[in-house]
């Protein structure tokens, strides 16, 4: 993992059937879970006011 990535670590609890579900996209794109969760997470929907005042990317 890149360190300047590494600014919040959190644990996720998922159901079976959504572990499941995710270890088999990550199978079939070659992509690990971590950056699947990520690019769902950037997709999100905020506020125009929260979103203006939250980077994408954490500054290098």
């Amino acid at each position: 993992m890149n360190k300047k990535w590494a600014i919040k670590r959190i644990t996720l609890n998922l159901a079976a059937i959504e572990a499941e579900k995710l270890q088999l996209y990550c199978n079939q794109t070659g992509r690990p879970a971590t950056d699947v969760i990520r690019e769902l997470i950037r997709g999100l929907s905020i506020c125009d006011e929260v979103a203006q005042s939250m980077p994408l990317r954490p500054p290098l």
